[in-house]
């Protein structure tokens, strides 16, 4: 059952990135770009995206999944290094390519070998990730 949720709810959330233009990335980077030829209809799908989220959060409060499991606890509101290092490098990659996770996995339908090139590097971060935190916190331990 929860293989049918999730393949419900990937094609649904690829079906909404498709219709939404994120994975357009003129479209994202005109949403980027507030200081030149801005294109604001990005706004409104993060709005459909954020108020949503948030009436789920306050529905899922004392409820089990149907499909089993826990609902994921709600994100510390705390802002701390890894939040603030994590958003940089994601606001980076986005600005620069103009895709962000969901979209960039779209793109390698159509996007050629830069969506290739996108894709593995985005893996290659991913990997690389635990690693490079594990030495920052040892560096410099988190407070």
């Amino acid at each position: 059952m929860r293989t049918i949720f999730a393949l419900i709810s990937g094609a649904l959330f690829g079906a909404g990135l498709l219709v939404s233009g994120m994975v357009d990335t003129a479209k994202v980077q005109g949403w980027l770009d507030v200081f030149g030829d801005w294109d604001p209809t990005l706004a409104f799908v993060m709005g459909g995206a954020i108020v949503p989220m948030a009436i789920a959060w306050q529905l899922t409060r004392g409820r089990k999944p149907l499909a089993g499991g826990e609902f994921p606890p709600k994100p510390e509101a705390r802002l701390g290094r890894n939040l603030v290092l994590g958003s940089v490098l994601f606001g980076m990659g986005w600005g620069l390519a103009g895709l962000c996770p969901g979209p960039s996995m779209a793109s390698l339908t159509f996007n050629g070998i830069g969506g290739v090139v996108f894709v593995g590097a985005m893996a290659l971060g991913m990997f690389a990730a635990p690693s490079l935190r594990a030495r920052l916190d040892r560096a410099v331990p988190a407070e």
